[in-house]
């Protein structure tokens, strides 16, 4: 019972750590990245012990680690474009 909330949050910590190593310029603060990953694990571990119910540890955490990847992609930022005077 308590693996499964607890194994999300280790993915999503996990998986923000990653993202903030591979992009860091385009994410926002730490804190907001690592609250992102955490809690976006733990919402995908709800959701998907919700849909297949309990016995499911591996594809409850799969699918943890899938919807946290999900959220965190929403906060990255775009590249910044050259200005017009740079460009010109």
């Amino acid at each position: 019972m308590i693996l499964e909330p607890l194994g999300s949050v280790v993915l999503g910590l996990a998986l923000a750590w990653v993202a903030l190593r591979s992009l860091p310029e385009r994410l926002p603060s730490r804190r907001a990245v690592f609250t992102t990953g955490a809690l976006g694990a733990l919402f995908g571990a709800y959701l998907m012990h919700s849909v297949l119910g309990p016995g499911h540890v591996v594809a409850t955490l799969v699918g943890a680690a899938l919807i946290g990847a999900v959220t965190l992609s929403l906060l990255i930022r775009p590249r910044s474009r050259l200005s017009r005077s740079a460009a010109a």
